[in-house]
């Protein structure tokens, strides 16, 4: 009697190719959101889970439990990439970002008001020839009034009072045009400090014109009608809305 031996064969072993295969799917997927604006988060999670996956993987084939090499291989490169790309987003997209702050910054400080205020604390009692300078380096100079003789069609001068010239200048220091329409003078005469009415003639003018170029100045010349008797002439000038007016304590007489 007989008995047959042989042993039956063994069963074909099952490869394990799946990490692999994830891997090179994310790590495609990675690769393409690494291109997208504001992706860059997405390649980096995705590009560290290729990775991983792609290198266990091919551990999987040097232990003979999976056949895909190349698939394995290729998702943690594709997985590698996606965090470079990932990075350079992080780059991109900071730097984008604090440009624009810059800008916003920048556009904020433009727009906001200039300090105006004189740098000259004594500003509210010059003398004849003192200047007055704004913290946007605006400046301003009064000189010594002189009399002066009112013409014949003269408008703002009173019988019987005195007339005096002074002459203003601005000089804008500063980086930006200035408009000198809106600077305003005004004076008060004798120890009453009465209104001293300014004069017109083909003389004199009442404020200035048009704007002053950054580097360049305007000269402007005034008479104010004053008391016969007044000592002297406190003379105001206000180079604008936002600006501090300064004045100057004129001997006259």
């Amino acid at each position: 009697m007989s008995y047959d031996t042989q042993v039956p064969p063994a069963a074909p072993r099952v490869m394990r190719n799946g990490l692999g295969t994830a891997a090179l799917i994310l790590g495609i997927i990675g690769t393409v959101s690494g291109f997208m604006p504001f992706l860059f988060w997405l390649a980096g999670i995705l590009g560290v889970i290729a990775l991983i996956l792609g290198l266990v993987g091919k551990g999987r084939v040097k232990r003979g439990e999976a056949d895909n090499k190349g698939v394995a291989l290729t998702g943690a490169i594709l997985g590698l990439v996606s965090l470079i790309l990932s990075v350079v987003g992080i780059v991109i997209v900071v730097t984008a970002v604090s440009d624009a702050a810059d800008k916003i910054d920048k556009a904020i400080q433009d727009s906001a008001p200039k300090d105006s205020t004189p740098k000259d604390p004594a500003a509210k009692n010059l003398a004849d020839g003192d200047s007055s300078v704004y913290d946007d380096d605006l400046k301003v100079t009064v000189s010594d009034p002189k009399p002066y003789s009112p013409g014949e069609f003269a408008v703002g001068h009173t019988e019987g009072n005195k007339a005096y010239q002074v002459t203003v200048v601005i000089e804008n220091g500063g980086k930006k045009e200035f408009d000198a329409v809106g600077v305003s003078l005004s004076a008060r005469a004798g120890k009453n400090g009465v209104e001293a009415e300014q004069i017109l003639d083909d003389k004199n003018s009442l404020t200035f014109k048009g704007s002053i170029l950054p580097g360049k100045k305007a000269t402007l010349t005034v008479a104010f009608d004053a008391p016969k008797d007044a000592r002297n002439l406190t003379v105001e000038v206000n180079p604008g809305f936002d600006y501090d007016a300064s004045q100057w304590e004129l001997k006259v007489g």
